[in-house]
């Protein structure tokens, strides 16, 4: 019998720093609702994510997955870039 690995938690963020070997800092932001003034309020967090193929540029839309502690700061894993930034 094959033990089956829970769901992963996703997020979608943008990559707002590249400058370290192997990670990236993503900046995933969600829309809250305020419970009494019902308008929603928009929050972001900073995740490091560990990149592999230092694929990933600073503006770049990046799909990260949840995994286990890989340093002191990162927890999660960039699993696909969605969209590359436009360079000019």
């Amino acid at each position: 019998m094959e033990k089956q690995r829970g769901t992963r938690r996703t997020r979608t963020g943008i990559v707002v720093s590249d400058k370290m070997d192997k990670t990236v800092v993503v900046r995933v932001d969600r829309l809250v609702k305020h419970q009494i003034y019902k308008k929603f309020i928009k929050r972001k967090v900073n995740c490091k994510a560990h990149d592999e193929a230092n694929g990933c540029g600073v503006g770049d839309k990046v799909l990260i997955v949840e995994t286990r502690p890989l340093s002191k700061d990162k927890r999660w894993r960039v699993s696909e870039v969605l969209e590359k930034a436009v360079t000019a």
